[in-house]
């Protein structure tokens, strides 16, 4: 079995549309649809600059399939939680196409930047150039980010393939790299936080900002995922 990667831009849809529209925030779903008659409905994660989530749910609301965009948890919070109710007939779903096709899929898709991050689990005969025709042929641009057989994956490499590096928004991403490169992390800690600040051309708030957003994602994941390590000795 195969696992592979793919970066789609579903193009005409709330989804992607929106997150072009604001890239500096993650989306996230968190459950899967719920109900059996046309209005259905899902929980999202929305998480990024509290004034860009905000904003982000009002420009989402008006997409054509939303009926409704309804906050759960509270706004100006970097991470909200967000019910939506929408029409299920005019929901075109990812998801739904690679089920039609056939395929296992990792659930909890992350888009970011427009774009939704897809893992497929393919079996020996199932054949990726067909699946992201089908995929293109819808009008969606696809990208292959990664393919590698399962048996070459180490366990603790599932971290990093499934873990908080998907979730952080691309300012988040060029926060820690960019801190990386400077040696914020080295262990004689040859740069500060204001050489982030002037590699990203930002105030040194705001980079003190996207660093420790994404260092709070990232722990957190990690602390997962050596616990659950620890639990399975």
């Amino acid at each position: 079995m195969r696992e592979v990667t793919l970066r789609i831009r579903h193009n005409g849809q709330p989804e992607c549309e929106v997150s072009a529209r604001y890239p500096s925030v993650t989306m996230r779903s968190i459950s899967s649809m719920t109900g059996r008659t046309t209005e259905r409905k899902r929980i999202i994660e929305l998480s990024g600059d509290p004034d860009e989530v905000a904003a982000f749910i009002d420009d989402f609301r008006d997409g054509e399939p939303i009926i409704a965009a309804d906050p759960v948890t509270p706004l100006g919070e970097p991470t909200v939680l967000v019910a939506l109710t929408f029409n299920a007939e005019e929901w075109d779903s990812i998801g739904e196409q690679f089920a039609e096709l056939g395929l296992h899929y990792h659930t909890g898709t992350v888009i970011s930047g427009g774009w939704e991050r897809w893992t497929l689990y393919l079996e020996p005969d199932d054949d990726l150039s067909a699946v992201i025709r089908a995929v293109e042929a819808d009008g969606n641009d696809v990208e292959l980010v990664r393919q590698v057989e399962m048996d070459d994956i180490e366990p603790s490499s599932r971290f990093e393939t499934v873990g908080a590096l998907h979730e952080l928004t691309q300012r988040q991403r060029e926060a820690l790299a960019a801190a990386i490169r400077a040696g914020y992390y080295g262990h004689e800690k040859d740069a500060g936080v204001e050489d982030v600040a002037t590699e990203l051309d930002v105030s040194t708030t705001t980079a003190w900002e996207h660093l420790a957003r994404a260092e709070g994602k990232v722990m957190d994941d990690l602390g997962e995922f050596l616990g659950r390590d620890d639990r399975s000795e």
